[in-house]
């Protein structure tokens, strides 16, 4: 019965201090939401992770990982080589984040299969296993370097496409002032019947 008490006088709080203007948070709002988060609307702190915390399980949860979540997380876990990611309000989560890291275990699964909802971040039920979902745990408990995995394929084919655009449109702007200087350079030559 306090828990909904605590809420909804922190939600007044941030109210209050963040009046009825849309923008960013700042420390205080961001504190108390963070709070929130970790505390009450994240399901599944006490559920324990039934997943042997081994190379094998961490291995398979990263494929898992690559296959549905790297068009946001990056291949890394840490938004490597996504464009878009700190353009999103809120911005893409950094995995490797103390704030993310912080979360129990079953947390985080609860996030995988439930998702964030204003956040972009998609829910997973129905679509994956409990079993693949622990092992993505597992992943994210052991991220590899930033950067050592580079960007996901989509984002490299994407930026060598507008590349090779920019280049053919660069030759064929060449191409055009060449045409339009020799054109330009070519005397009027035709002549008016009399």
């Amino acid at each position: 019965m306090k828990l909904p008490i605590v809420t909804a006088v922190a939600v007044g709080a941030v109210l209050t201090f963040a009046g009825c203007k849309a923008g960013k948070p700042g420390g205080i709002e961001r504190s108390v939401i963070t709070g929130i988060k970790h505390d009450v609307t994240i399901g599944g702190k006490n559920d324990k992770n039934p997943v042997p915390d081994n190379a094998d399980s961490i291995k398979e949860g990263a494929e898992h990982f690559q296959h549905h979540c790297q068009i946001c997380h990056g291949l890394d876990g840490q938004n490597t080589g996504v464009p878009f990611a700190q353009k999103m309000e809120p911005p893409v989560a950094d995995l490797s984040s103390k704030d993310v890291q912080e979360y129990a275990d079953g947390q985080l699964k609860w996030i995988i299969e439930n998702g964030i909802g204003p956040s972009g971040m998609p829910g997973w039920k129905g679509i994956l296993e409990d079993d693949e979902m622990w092992k993505m745990v597992r992943y994210i408990r052991h991220l590899p370097a930033r950067g050592s995995l580079g960007a996901p394929d989509i984002f490299k084919e994407e930026a060598e496409q507008h590349e090779a655009v920019e280049h053919e449109h660069g030759a064929a702007e060449h191409d055009h002032n060449a045409a339009d200087q020799k054109t330009q350079a070519q005397p009027h030559t035709h002549s008016h019947p009399h």
